[in-house]
């Protein structure tokens, strides 16, 4: 539990402080010192009375009461020091840097659990161990460098990491990105990601706490906990982007369904992510990427405006947005004429606006202006200006500080000038600023946010929705793969339709049901196999003649148990999956459906219970979505419709948990209806 003594501590004592700043005893005292901790500040150490020039004890016993203590000694030394600092010096938060715990054995995860535990019975704090550290606004714990620059309104960040936690901090320094506070909680004993979380949305004030939260997880021991704080800071105004690392395959086990083979504890996580409203990101660079992005004003739209005097790196950034679903609308027309006039011969305004090699700073603010005032169709811009010898850019930099403060929409600077123009752009950042200084991962960056969708409703969708009649079919129906007519039953009381079906056995029973459903037909085999792995489909049977020869055939496959007749449904094949993870809940899984959902692995997925507008963005963020839209000339699907069935899904299985598989593979779309044609269900109890 996080407390004040962690945070605000009025005394520190490093236990295993020394004068050898390549220890980390030594750097964190080093670093307490040169970040002008205010409070009272002891040493330990058994051979010193005098250290770095603080006073130094020989004996623990000596210390004087103290309310924070950060250990930096051996493994086996934690326990007994804890133990004295809590009964005799009433000590309630520590910050234990050491390493030799869990991660190096069973031995050490004893001695992690022992301390744990005298922590959590005095009611005390623990950050680590295995950790580098804590810095908030009163001090700078941690024994590694650089030190990030502290603002009250910079980033709050915690990571499971210490390392990753170092390598993020040298990606944010040089774009300029401040922090207000760096949690690092290592084995995280008492203390991990989600406690921070939950500390963040228990103290956040809007006028004083930071809106911006970045997070470094490798693993999630609470999902319930990490949507909660995560939605409500989110709710509150803060934006949250987290890089979860371990995605392997090996984190996927073998199942007998397309969705169990799919549907990893990743699958899950990014569930989670979208569910909570957060935007995840895959490395160091677009974490701290999308941090500087959140410091500008909010993008409201998708469409972006490119103003540059260089043609190539405009291009990268056009096609990084354009791949990600943003756009660079075409200006045309009078617009286009205005801001050509504002230019020099040989540039473009179509947009990208290239204002060529040649432009002054005059040239750039008034493009500027024109765009954020006389350009409604425009959402924000970024500006790409480099040194290439023909400006002064200190002048270019004063450009860019009033514009960014004065424009209405966003502007988002790419200065690549690193190294021809440092001073400059020094002189820049200091000034509050940040910096992209590459255009490809911007655009990234600004797509990954802007395909994130706002937090969730709580609230659960049950309109016609007979839970009842659902929890009775589930507690009468046995472990194993529910019969076709359960899994009828089960999909009428959510409302989901499904294609006209009957299962036979005989060769009578399969010529009276054919003349009832009429043709073309479909013959599917029943039993516990995949239906397309023995050939156990056949679509478009037009004739009784072709009915018996397949009915005949099909008969004779291993494991088949009888046969369904079904009508034939044509239009495009759609795919809805679940799978219950632990800890999670059940995954929903989306996409184009039949042999395309493995062969083409376009899949996304939400956590249930969904509602209708985390549906609609699982289906808008396939790469497949322009197929399920329409495109070149072949007619979409009705896409309400589609959204409904995956929350109807959702709120099914909310009351069904007894579903550990289930896939509705496929369905079949078109402008009017979306029906399910082939259902598979497995239920555990």
């Amino acid at each position: 539990m996080i407390n004040d003594k962690l945070i605000n501590p009025e005394s520190i004592v490093v236990v295993g402080g020394s004068e050898d700043i390549f220890k980390p005893g030594g750097q964190v005292l080093k670093n307490l010192i040169d970040a002008g901790y205010p409070g009272k500040l002891y040493v330990v150490n058994p051979k010193h009375d005098n250290v770095q020039g603080i006073r130094s004890f020989r004996d623990i016993t000596d210390v004087p009461q103290t309310d924070l203590a950060i250990l930096a000694v051996q493994a086996k030394q934690c326990l007994p020091a804890v133990e004295i600092l809590i009964k005799e010096k009433s000590t309630r938060a520590f910050i234990i840097i050491s390493a030799g715990f869990s991660e190096s054995g069973e031995e050490g995860r004893k001695y992690e659990e022992e301390i744990g535990n005298v922590i959590n019975q005095a009611g005390g704090c623990l950050i680590g161990p295995n950790c580098i550290g804590v810095i908030t606004r009163k001090y700078t714990g941690v024994f590694t460098t650089p030190v990030p620059r502290l603002n009250v309104k910079g980033c709050d960040f915690v990571s499971g990491s210490g390392a990753t936690a170092v390598f993020i901090s040298e990606s944010a320094i040089p774009k300029g990105l401040n922090f207000a506070s760096v949690f690092s909680v290592g084995n995280s004993v008492q203390t991990g990601v989600e406690e921070v979380l939950e500390y963040w949305d228990n103290t956040y004030e809007p006028e004083l706490s930071s809106s911006i939260k970045l997070i470094y997880v490798e693993i999630i021991r609470n999902p319930d906990k990490l949507l909660h704080h995560a939605s409500s800071l989110i709710r509150k105004g803060c934006r949250i982007a987290v890089i979860k690392a371990g995605i392997t395959e090996a984190g996927s086990r073998a199942a007998s369904s397309h969705t169990g083979a799919m549907a990893s504890s990743d699958a899950a996580v990014e569930a989670l992510f979208r569910k909570a409203g957060i935007v995840r990101c895959s490395g160091r660079e677009e974490l701290t990427t999308v941090a500087s992005v959140f410091f500008h004003k909010p993008l409201k739209g998708r469409n972006i405006a490119i103003i540059t005097h260089a043609g190539g790196p405009a291009v990268m950034l056009t096609d990084a947005l354009s791949a990600g679903g943003m756009n660079i609308p075409v200006i045309s027309g009078e617009d286009h004429d205005t801001l050509l006039s504002m230019m020099n011969p040989g540039a473009s305004a179509v947009n990208p606006i290239d204002l060529i090699a040649t432009a002054t700073n005059e040239q750039l603010n008034n493009v500027i202006e024109f765009v954020d005032k006389r350009l409604p169709l425009i959402d924000g811009m970024s500006v790409i200006f480099g040194n290439n010898g023909l400006n002064d850019m200190n002048e270019i930099y004063d450009l860019l500080h009033r514009k960014i403060q004065e424009c209405d929409k966003p502007l988002y600077p790419i200065l690549p000038s690193v190294s021809s123009s440092r001073t400059e752009l020094e002189y820049f950042l200091n000034r509050g600023h940040v910096s992209f200084p590459d255009e490809v991962v911007l655009g990234r960056a600004l797509t990954k946010i802007s395909n994130t969708p706002y937090p969730a409703d709580e609230k659960i969708f049950l309109e016609n929705i007979d839970v009842q009649l659902i929890r009775k079919i589930i507690d009468n129906t046995p472990a194993g793969y529910a019969e076709p007519a359960v899994i009828q039953q089960l999909l009428d009381a959510a409302k989901i339709p499904l294609a006209k079906a009957v299962v036979i056995t005989t060769r009578r029973q399969l010529i009276s049901v054919a003349g009832k459903i009429g043709y073309p037909l479909v013959l599917k085999v029943v039993g516990p196999v995949h239906k397309s792995d023995v050939g156990g489909v056949t679509l478009n049977i037009r004739s009784q003649k072709h009915l018996e020869a397949e009915f005949t055939r099909m008969k004779k496959i291993r494991g088949v148990q009888a046969v369904m007749v079904q009508q034939m449904l044509t239009g495009t094949e759609l795919f809805i999956g679940a799978k219950y993870e632990p800890t999670f809940g059940h995954v929903i899984l989306c996409g184009l459906g039949g042999i395309f959902v493995e062969v083409l692995g376009d899949i996304s997925s939400g956590l249930a219970p969904l509602t209708f507008s985390e549906a609609d963005s699982m289906i808008r963020s396939l790469k497949s979505y322009k197929i399920i839209r329409g495109t070149r000339g072949k007619p979409g699907i009705d896409e309400s419709r589609f959204a409904e069935i995956i929350v109807r899904l959702s709120s099914l299985l909310r009351f069904a948990t007894e579903i550990k598989e289930m896939d509705l593979n496929p369905l079949i779309g078109s402008k009017d209806e979306i029906t399910v044609v082939d259902a598979r269900i497995r239920i555990e109890k």
